[in-house]
Order: C-alpha cells, then structure tokens, then sequence
C-alpha cells in the first residue's frame, strides 16, 4: 500500500511521504465529530418529523455506503499539506514575510495558525505572485467561513464562470485575468442557504 500510496501522492504533486500524509489523516479524523450511529437522535420527535417532511434523511448510513466525513478529512489533509509557511509565500511573492503577515492581518490574504505559525493555502498564488485580483475576490468573502469551504469555492468550476465552453473555477478564472468582480459575487454569498 506505501508504493501506492507514495505514487498517488507524487502524481497529486504533494511533497510528502506516506507515512507523513497518513499521520496527517489521522489527525484530520481525530478532530472531526465521531460518526453517530443514529442521526435523528440529537432531534425530538417534532423535529424528525419537521426534517424529514422536507426531505432530510436521518436514517444511519447502510453498511455498503461510504462515510461521508472521509472525503472531507482528504481534503483537509491536502489542503494543510500544500499551504504555504509565511516563508514560502514570501519567496513566492518576492517580498518581506512582515508583508505577509501585513496582508494576512488585512484580509488581503487568507490564512489560519497551525503549530506556531501561519500557513496559507496554495490557491491564493501563482508560481511568482498572487492570484491575479485576490484582493476583491477576498473583501467579498464572508470571513466567517472555514479555509477548506473557501478552497472548494476557488477550486471547483461554477457554471457562472465559462473560458471558451466550459465552466471553469474562480482560481481559474482569474488566473485567465477574467474581471474579479463577478468571482466576488458569487463569493459573497458562500454560506447563504440558497
């Protein structure tokens, strides 16, 4: 499993071994909510009922179905292993990392403390800058909101941002230098029930 493992990783570009990414897994898991075996028991009957009338399903996942808090531990994972250290982002950038922090501080870069230090997650830069108009992208963003919905956000296509045929996602709409102002839009409203 450790070759495969180690293969996927590669082709993923993540730097990091095996071991190191299921220690970070681990981590992930540790720190979400244990799965609970009856859904519908944190609710009386009154709210069951009113949940299920609106098509909520509160029946414990079957045996053959996947938990659905795998995916998210994945992608928590990644997106802890590929932020940048302040260090990182300022050699990126070709600035100070006190300019770093400066723009973390002023929300013109996101980021979240772990083990001492900032890290920032990857999608806000390109290979030798940050991403073309991330400053109005980012004062649209609710700041409420966790790092790993945000990353979802700038990373999976929305069908209001099309290149050629194609939807494409806010990362890469304005890495194509689209107008901003239309990702900032739809990031404002990132946790409004639709």
């Amino acid at each position: 499993m450790t070759v495969a493992l180690e293969t996927v990783l590669a082709r993923a570009g993540l730097k990091v071994t095996a071991h190191e990414f299921l220690t970070l897994v681990e981590d992930a898991a540790k720190r979400l909510t244990p799965a609970q075996a009856d859904p519908g028991a944190h609710f009386d009957e009154s709210e069951r009922s009113a949940l299920t009338e609106t098509g909520l399903d509160l029946s414990p996942l079957g045996e053959e179905e996947t938990d659905p808090r795998a995916r998210s531990v994945a992608e928590q994972t990644v997106l802890r292993d590929t932020a940048l250290s302040v260090g990182q982002a300022a050699e990126r950038v070709g600035v100070d990392g006190s300019r770093i922090r400066h723009r973390v501080a002023s929300r013109r870069l996101i980021g979240w403390k772990d083990r001492g230090g900032w890290r920032l997650p990857a999608w806000q830069f390109t290979d030798d800058d940050v991403l073309p108009g991330l400053e109005t992208v980012l004062a649209a963003m609710p700041s409420d909101q966790p790092a790993l919905v945000l990353a979802n956000f700038m990373t999976t296509p929305q069908e209001d941002l099309e290149l050629g045929d194609r939807p494409v996602s806010p990362r890469e709409w304005l890495m194509a230098y689209g107008n901003p102002q239309r990702v900032a839009e739809l990031a404002s409203v990132i946790g409004t029930p639709a």
